[in-house]
């Protein structure tokens, strides 16, 4: 289904990707795994045909390089940032689906495999976060691709956002999709993946089974914790003078515990009045983490 060949990607004097070679079959779901600059979102990139690169590259049998329309024409793509107009999401997928010269029909059923039916009347605006990355994943359906690209796909979503996304992106997984995307979750690659592509400064280090993942990276298990924006610097404080190896992700903080310590740093936060919104325990996950935050 994709065949790249010593796939490189040079900006200027910085090579983002460096003679990457690697085969998706039809019908798998590989996960490109690395931290930011690994080179995964470039890589996505090129397989959408948006960036020039060097080496070869098809999909689906397709010379990405010469024939770009016709390679993203099977591709549906589900970015990490979302961005609509503010109209109705049936407004809305009726505009991308002229945009692709896809009957209306098509509608009622996208609408259906991301469960979106009820609230097909709504504004985007009016859409939560998990609401707005389902109808995203809508309008990548929408004509129907057999290969489906997601960019950090669950990167800005609650924990029960992200396993409703992750379900319906198995469903279509079962039922035949190609599925390709960039992660450094941990948890959201054992759910999907049925091969781990690892990127590290823009080069292939190797191909694993998901469940190698942990133990080749000797990854960490880490605490998610949600909390009010108004409380994010406070918590971020609390941690670092409580010791905690931690590190920002949007919305949350990941925390380093332990077996026997999973609990303490929502029994600090909570020493300091701070509310918790939401956390997620996660075995395994690849965090960039600031010197100062060693303490």
């Amino acid at each position: 289904m994709i065949t790249a060949n010593n796939l490189t990607k040079r900006y200027g004097t910085v090579i983002a990707l460096n003679a990457v070679s690697f085969v998706i079959r039809a019908g798998e779901s590989v996960a490109l795994w690395g931290s930011n600059g690994a080179g995964k979102t470039t890589a996505l990139r090129c397989l959408l045909g948006v960036h020039g690169f060097e080496g070869s590259l098809t999909v689906n049998d397709i010379d990405v390089q010469r024939h770009g329309k016709a390679a993203r024409a099977v591709v549906g793509y589900v970015p990490q940032e979302v961005r609509f107009y503010d109209m109705s999401v049936q407004e809305t997928l009726q505009f991308y689906a002229r945009l692709k010269k896809v009957t209306r029909s098509r509608i009622s059923d996208v609408l259906q495999q991301v469960q979106l039916e009820a609230h097909v009347h709504k504004r985007v605006s009016a859409l939560s976060g998990g609401m707005k990355q389902r109808l995203a994943l809508a309008v990548a359906l929408l004509s129907d691709p057999p290969i489906l690209i997601l960019d950090e796909p669950t990167a800005n979503l609650d924990v029960k956002a992200q396993r409703d996304f992750i379900h319906t992106i198995q469903q279509l997984n079962q039922q035949g999709k190609t599925i390709v995307f960039s992660s450094h979750r941990f948890d959201e690659v054992i759910a999907l993946a049925n091969r781990v592509l690892v990127l590290s400064d823009g080069e292939l280090q190797f191909e694993c089974q998901p469940g190698e993942l942990a133990e080749r990276l000797g990854l960490h298990r880490w605490l998610r914790i949600w909390v009010d924006e108004a409380y994010h610097e406070n918590t971020l404080r609390v941690l670092t003078n409580e010791g905690y190896v931690h590190s920002p992700n949007g919305h949350s903080v990941f925390v380093q515990v332990n077996e026997n310590g999973k609990i303490a740093p929502l029994q600090s936060l909570q020493a300091a009045q701070i509310p918790i919104q939401d956390f997620d325990l996660v075995e395994g996950e690849l965090i960039t983490v600031q010197e100062e935050n060693h303490g």
